[in-house]
């Protein structure tokens, strides 16, 4: 009976992460065309509708907007609306937290947050990414002050540190590599050949 158990334990192991993520990108996607399907039927005739549709306009749509703020002038408009959402007390707060979101899973500025590092803290090795050395001098006025981010394992969050740089030690993985290991506690899926 334990062998009977443990070999449906095994194959709940092997395919509850890809039936979740199957039906996680099912969802998205139906919920996305449930809440744009609306809006299509107003640019699209009834007649060419067909499921999909509303999630493709979506992308097309990003994709404008996407090259839209290119433009002088709407990056005037831009810089225009975020004064004035900065300016709104609690508006502020919530802007300012997406804005920051954005910035740190931004493809295009990925200028600062580059190496995965590993800190000593009372003898254990904690893994962490580099955040930003501006921020370090501007709020301490130490030039040798670097952010790094050390996130928690199973739970999204984790602390931001001020450390002087010679105490980082650069780990040779990739940014994804190094997240993996931090929120899962080390136990991976993948292992790099």
């Amino acid at each position: 009976m334990n062998k009977l158990i443990s070999l449906m334990l095994k194959g709940l192991v092997a395919v509850l992460p890809i039936g979740l993520t199957i039906y996680f990108i099912y969802w998205l996607f139906t919920t996305a065309e449930t809440l744009v399907r609306p809006l299509v039927l107003l640019v699209w005739p009834v007649d060419y509708y067909f499921p999909g549709l509303g999630v493709l306009t979506c992308l097309a749509g990003l994709a404008l907007i996407g090259l839209v703020v290119n433009f002088y002038g709407i990056r005037y408009l831009m810089k225009v609306s975020q004064t004035v959402f900065e300016n709104i007390p609690l508006v502020k707060s919530i802007y300012g937290a997406l804005q920051d979101m954005m910035t740190v899973f931004s493809l295009s500025n990925k200028t600062e947050q580059q190496s995965v590092v590993s800190l000593e803290i009372q003898g254990m090795q904690v893994i962490g990414f580099v955040t930003g050395e501006k921020m370090g001098q501007r709020l301490f006025g130490d030039a040798n002050l670097v952010g790094v981010y050390l996130p928690l394992s199973y739970q999204i969050g984790g602390m931001t540190v001020y450390v002087e740089r010679d105490k980082l030690t650069p780990l040779d993985v990739t940014m994804e590599e190094g997240m993996r290991i931090a929120v899962t506690g080390g136990v991976q899926s993948k292992t790099k050949s």
